[in-house]
């Protein structure tokens, strides 16, 4: 009985928490995008800037109100490389300027689609992706990226085309090794474990994880580079949530 007691206060804990997040952090993205909007036609760097302290929001949101914390060992800038990320909630997504420093980011097409939104993050640097598509759609992408990063921002993709729940391993999207392959990058390959905690309506308090794999050199097989980030990128499905 104790221990059934106990499991329902923490979960109202939980359900409090989360509640207490939803209620911040999503009148406060609003405020941002308002933001966004004013600052967009004036200054690029002010711009840039309000789409990463909205992410260092939504990092302090899911610290202080709901008791997640990140744990992330990057070595720092490494210059033009591919990140390619485990994607297990929203949390990643929302995360990516406040962890790389601009980062250019292929995103589904759906995306790029809804009214205002999309337009403001191809401003930013998001990539839309035609899953789909052709060869000449692929061409079209590269060439967007080769453009957005000539000054050293890096790139990130969700390999796996969607999020996933934790623990599971599906293949890798098939476009991904053509990107791989055209643009002649180094990958690096990124796991994630925060689908356990934040991917899921009543948040849990936590320590998320990424974890930075060994840098991949450009020009290997398809089947070698599929093989190697798929493993890399799975690294934190055996190990449980801190």
């Amino acid at each position: 009985m104790a221990g059934v007691a106990w499991e329902e206060r923490v979960r109202a804990v939980e359900v409090l928490r989360s509640l207490a997040f939803y209620a911040v952090f999503y009148p406060g993205t609003a405020l941002f995008v308002f933001a966004c909007g004013v600052v967009v036609p004036f200054s690029r760097t002010g711009f840039r800037r309000v789409v990463r302290g909205w992410a260092a929001f939504h990092r302090a949101c899911a610290r202080l109100l709901v008791g997640i914390r990140l744990d992330a060992s990057d070595t720092g800038p490494r210059g033009n490389v591919l990140y390619a990320i485990k994607h297990e909630s929203f949390f990643e997504a929302i995360d990516l300027p406040r962890q790389f420093d601009l980062p250019v980011i292929f995103a589904k097409a759906e995306l790029m689609r809804i009214p205002l939104w999309g337009r403001t993050g191809a401003r930013y640097g998001l990539i839309a992706v035609e899953r789909d598509a052709g060869a000449r759609a692929l061409r079209t992408m590269i060439s967007e990226a080769r453009r957005l990063t000539a000054d050293g921002r890096p790139l990130v993709i969700f390999p796996e085309g969607t999020r996933v729940p934790h623990g599971t391993q599906p293949p890798l999207q098939s476009g991904f090794a053509g990107i791989y392959k055209l643009l002649g990058l180094p990958v690096v390959p990124v796991a994630v474990d925060t689908g356990p905690l934040y991917h899921r309506r009543w948040k849990r308090a936590g320590t998320a994880r990424y974890r930075f794999g060994e840098e991949i050199p450009p020009g290997l097989p398809r089947e070698e580079i599929e093989a190697r980030v798929h493993a890399a990128i799975n690294a934190l499905n055996d190990a449980p949530p801190l």
